[in-house]
């Protein structure tokens, strides 16, 4: 038997007076916004003359969301299915628990003004949503495929994402490429950076409302929440929402940016951009994240696409099966201690594989992923596997588990170098102030004392809390006594918050004298309400000790939640094994679900990379952006100053201090406060005609924030010169039109002291320092932005083709015939 249709131009709706007539506005709104959205159009009617099925009744309906449900039944009969299931979608929010991120309204209950209102929204910004055309024809390039290269994961999922009509047969490192994104993410204290990139292009419109992920959790905390410079935070996320009809965001304080978007929103294959270096965090799943600054980051909201050099990729293949306890934040750890940082993962992609990785959860993976950044990657990512599979068909909604790519590796794929890590070696450590590659075994460190123990960050998941609490129920049983000192919690989200108070370990948090504050970034980025005193002393679960990073002039220290549990009685350092002895284990591995983890028997179904095809009607749009002949002696670019000598590892942190970032509206202020606190001299140095930066290794490292490099700006700073650059440091250089440039021969670092005089000649590619002479590499695509003095100018030349101008309209094989520069990579916030 056929489906019955409705006539799909004219609908008609029978209304009664069951209705209020507010609710029935309500409803005429929402059918109004269906038009919109090229539903069918709706005559309403009080009553039905004759035998006609061709109409919604709605004349028994007493509550608008029960109205909106049969609306939504109604649909498909008149071919408008996408529109159907957005208003399906919209009925879960409106439904859904508060705490889940729902609006927690019922059919059974009348609506408040606001509640209608927060109704009409959700279903305008999700019938906009469903507009959105993602059909793209394609072409699989399968293995077997003669011309094809073998490639890693993230090469795989590089290749899925080119632009279309770049044709290629495999990517490899070096290769420059346009490439489209799946989602975009920012915090409320990145979008203050992004929304100033967004208003000065003039854009009024960004490419997806249902792909950028908007979290308020970095400064934003209820305790604080009046301060004026946090409501004008909250002002900007909230207008945002508004003004772009975004179905995500959730408000403030409802989860860390990572956390809820990794548990319910990235999916294996995807490829996505975030104003914070632990967007690395969604490789837990194999989603390649990778985190940049907020100008770059916006240029992909404004357009869906981005632009990389593909990186070389190392592998650590993961064997042995950990002890019980043991957990992600103690495997990233131990990688850590054995490979330190900003070595082997600089400027690369760490892929994770291997027979051990199977006894390691989606929350394991989160920590080591998300950790990465401290590793000195790029970024992580793990081969998904059944565990993976399992964890995202375990989610509720269709919607966010219904485009999975499962790619792995091919056999032959060229890895830079190859490590092995066994999981029968990994012990609860600490990493000593001030690197998180400073790590110790907790048995073998020497006595150490705290101030404070703070269990918290996007690093600490659901699983490491449901561990911390429950070695915190063995010392309360135990009656061992709490030593005076500062305790604190925070849960990453508020679905785990949920969880965890319904199974009672929030409560054991309590009893131990744990504080319990807001899901957000707390101690770990240390500008919002929690910070650490002066002098203090504390040991934490968050994924960085760096200086001041917990507190100006605060020491910090980093370690699993059980060995913060441990030490939280007598707050000093204590192993936790003789706790995690006494933990009853099926409880644990039933509260977390590793249990099923190891008899997961699901095959994944691997697929190869597609390439996508560009629409002829497309074809024309291509323009390259322009570019100057920089040959020597044409249209000459030279830079004469004198050198700031500076060391290695000058961070961002310093180049920009945290509490300057919100106030500070313009370089110049930025400016104002650059270095302040390490070398309170560098800015009338500058300003005495110092203008080019001379420095070590890994300048940028640290933080990522853009606001260091436009403090140089501010500053008057024309160039950077150093050996090394941290990844999205060195990225944000060109992106914000700052010359940054890599030399590493030491015979010019002898030269290059304080106050000597430096010729640059940018075109010709050399430095001269008296009479000596040295060449440098800066590749075409940084010219090209630099000469457009930085992607926001570009963009608005060229708007939504600019990645492919600047990559010369289709990817280029190598570095347009430069070398890759040396950049080290340690990241954002």
């Amino acid at each position: 038997m056929k489906t019955k249709t409705l006539n799909t131009s004219l609908v008609k709706v029978v209304f009664d007076h069951r209705l209020s007539e507010n609710d029935a506005s309500l409803v005429r709104q929402c059918l109004g916004l269906i038009t919109q959205y090229s539903g069918p159009r709706f005559s309403i009617i009080n009553r039905i003359g004759g035998i006609n099925h061709d109409f919604i009744d709605l004349s028994t309906t007493t509550n608008p969301l029960s109205a909106l449900q049969t609306i939504t039944n109604t649909l498909p009969k008149t071919g408008k299915f996408k529109l159907s299931d957005a208003l399906d979608h919209v009925l879960y929010l409106c439904t859904e628990d508060c705490e889940l991120g729902g609006q927690g309204l019922s059919p059974t209950r009348p609506l408040t003004d606001a509640d209608r209102e927060k109704v009409l929204s959700l279903v305008d910004s999700w019938l906009y949503a469903s507009t959105h055309n993602t059909q793209i024809s394609s072409t699989e390039l399968r293995a077997s495929d003669e011309k094809r290269r073998p490639m890693t994961l993230s090469e795989k999922i590089f290749t899925q994402h080119i632009l279309p009509g770049n044709r290629t047969t495999g990517l490899k490192a070096g290769d420059v490429v346009p490439v489209s994104v799946d989602w975009v993410l920012a915090s409320e204290v990145s979008w203050k950076g992004m929304i100033k990139t967004i208003d000065e292009v003039g854009a009024t419109q960004i490419w997806r409302n249902d792909r950028f992920w908007l979290a308020a959790d970095h400064i934003v905390d209820p305790r604080i929440e009046h301060l004026p410079k946090v409501k004008a935070l909250v002002e900007r996320s909230e207008k945002a929402q508004r003004d772009f009809k975004l179905t995500d965001y959730k408000g403030k304080n409802y989860t860390i940016l990572h956390t809820e978007f990794v548990r319910e929103r990235a999916q294996p294959g995807m490829l996505l951009v975030g104003s914070d270096s632990h967007t690395c965090s969604s490789g837990a799943v194999g989603c390649l994240g990778i985190g940049l600054g907020a100008a770059d980051v916006a240029m992909s909201l404004l357009n869906g696409a981005s632009w990389f050099k593909i990186p070389e990729s190392i592998r650590i293949n993961i064997v042995g099966e950990p002890g019980f306890g043991i957990g992600g934040k103690d495997v990233i750890l131990h990688i850590l201690g054995q490979l330190k940082r900003n070595t082997v993962a600089a400027d690369r992609i760490v892929e994770f594989g291997g027979p051990g990785a199977k006894y390691l959860s989606c929350d394991d993976r989160f920590a080591i992923c998300n950790m990465c950044t401290e590793f000195g990657a790029i970024t992580g990512v793990f081969i998904p596997d059944s565990v993976v599979q399992d964890y995202i068909n375990r989610r509720k909604r269709t919607l966010y588990k219904s485009s999975p790519l499962y790619f792995q590796p091919d056999n032959d794929a060229q890895y830079a170098e190859s490590f092995t890590i066994d999981l029968t070696q990994v012990k609860p450590y600490i990493a000593l102030y001030p690197s998180p590659d400073n790590v110790i075994p907790v048995k073998g460190c020497s006595p150490v004392s705290f101030d404070g123990v703070f269990i918290g960050a996007c690093t600490t998941t659901e699983e490491d809390l449901i561990l911390g609490g429950l070695v915190l129920q063995v010392g309360l049983q135990e009656n061992l006594p709490l030593k005076k000192g500062k305790r604190h919690v925070v849960f990453g989200s508020l679905p785990i918050t949920k969880r965890l108070r319904e199974l009672g370990i929030t409560e054991i948090y309590h009893d131990a004298g744990f504080q319990e504050s807001a899901p957000g970034c707390s101690f770990c980025v240390g500008m919002g309400a929690d910070q650490a005193g002066v002098g203090e002393t504390w040991l934490s679960s968050q994924n960085r000790n760096f200086k001041n990073r917990m507190g100006r002039g605060s020491f910090g220290n980093i370690s699993s939640a059980a060995v913060v549990a441990a030490s939280s009685f007598s707050m000093s350092l204590v192993d936790p094994s003789p706790f995690l002895e006494k933990v009853n284990r099926s409880i644990y591995k039933a509260l977390t679900r590793k249990d099923t983890m190891s008899r997961q028997t699901d095959a994944v179904l691997y697929v190869e990379p597609s390439i996508l095809q560009q629409p002829p009607s497309q074809q024309s749009l291509k323009t390259d952006l322009p570019m100057h002949d920089t040959t020597p002696g044409s249209n000459e670019w030279i830079i004469t100053s004198r050198v700031q000598a500076l060391g290695d590892f000058i961070d961002t942190d310093a180049l920009a201090p945290a509490e300057y970032l919100v106030e500070c509206e313009t370089d110049e202020a930025l400016g104002q406060h650059c270095m302040e606190h390490t070398f309170p001299e560098f800015r009338s140095s500058v300003k005495a005609g110092r203008q080019v930066i001379v420095a070590g290794e890994s300048f940028g490292c640290g933080s990522s924030r853009e606001e260091a490099p436009r403090a140089l700006i501010g500053l008057g700073v024309q160039c950077v010169i150093a050996k090394s650059f941290a990844f999205i440091y060195g990225r944000n250089q060109p992106t914000l039109g700052l010359l940054g440039i890599t030399v590493q021969d030491e015979s010019f670092y002898s030269s290059a002291t304080d106050d000597t005089e430096i010729t640059i000649d940018v075109y010709g590619r050399e430095i001269t320092i008296e009479e000596r002479k040295w060449k440098f590499e800066l590749d075409n695509l940084e010219i090209k932005m630099l000469q457009n003095k930085g992607l926001a100018e570009a963009y608005k030349k060229f708007g939504k083709n600019v990645f492919d101008s600047l990559c010369g309209g289709g990817h280029t094989e190598g570095s347009s015939g430069m070398e890759a520069k040396s950049i080290d990579s340690s990241l954002e916030w």
